[in-house]
């Protein structure tokens, strides 16, 4: 089962979704793991395929998003993280005109630290940045936008900003960062965007060479925000990006100024 769930990954890296979805049905048959995680990633990468694929795959993407929060499971009293993310994502689908997520494949794919080795491979970090394109285009030209309409657009700018980050355009992922930043106000469901961004535009500054301004922004994401999705999984991440850039850490003290 753990072949699977890498060859689901490897799959997913290169678009292949069809393959990737074969995979994660295979987990949610045969693996009670996670559950919850499961279905979700299974519906998640239904979305990336054309809706008449998925019906000739007899699968139904909004009853599986349905499903999610009553698979959750908790251990010694406290939910999986994962879990939890994934039910929150999955609760635009329970009105009764469900709501649609944008990238949610590719979401999933940042959230288990999946671009980072896409990253290593620029032709598939390009054919990423090109669905992002398009989804973005697609949210612009929508006649019809949803409550959500700004989440989404902030889902794909730092999404976007990674993989232009990846590719060593960091002026234009300076731009998709900021703007995730800059509209922090407005984020209607996912409170988690900010910090992890503000966690990426540091790492963008170190690769600049500008290590005491990303000591600074990587601080501001960990002291700033609170009762996000993710947060500790953010919180290891950070521990991990101050550690490899040694001492500097201790020269700048932890600040709890307005991002």
């Amino acid at each position: 089962h753990l072949c699977y769930w890498e060859l689901m990954w490897a799959y997913s890296f290169e678009q292949n979704w069809m393959e990737a979805y074969r995979y994660a049905d295979r987990l949610c048959k045969e693996n009670n793991w996670s559950q919850a995680t499961y279905v979700f990633q299974k519906a998640a990468i239904l979305s990336m395929l054309p809706e008449e694929e998925v019906t000739k795959l007899g699968e139904n993407v909004v009853a599986l998003f349905r499903q999610v929060e009553g698979l959750r499971i908790r251990i010694a009293g406290k939910s999986i993280p994962t879990e939890k993310f994934a039910a929150k994502k999955a609760q635009r689908y329970i009105a009764p005109i469900p709501g649609k997520l944008v990238v949610p494949a590719l979401e999933m794919m940042y959230v288990w630290n999946g671009f980072t080795v896409v990253g290593k491979r620029p032709e598939l970090t390009e054919n990423i940045l090109s669905t992002l394109e398009k989804a973005e285009e697609q949210l612009r030209n929508n006649p019809a936008p949803s409550e959500y309409q700004l989440d989404d657009q902030c889902v794909v700018q730092l999404l976007k900003g990674l993989c232009l980050t990846q590719l060593g355009r960091l002026v234009q992922a300076e731009i998709c960062f900021n703007y995730v930043i800059s509209s922090e106000k407005n984020i209607k469901g996912d409170t988690y965007l900010v910090p992890f961004t503000m966690y990426e535009l540091g790492l963008l500054h170190k690769q600049k060479g500008d290590v005491r301004t990303a000591i600074t922004v990587i601080e501001k994401a960990k002291m700033n925000y609170r009762d996000y999705s993710m947060e500790s999984r953010l919180h290891f991440r950070i521990h991990a990006a101050l550690n490899t850039m040694g001492s500097f850490t201790a020269k700048l003290p932890p600040s709890r100024t307005p991002a």
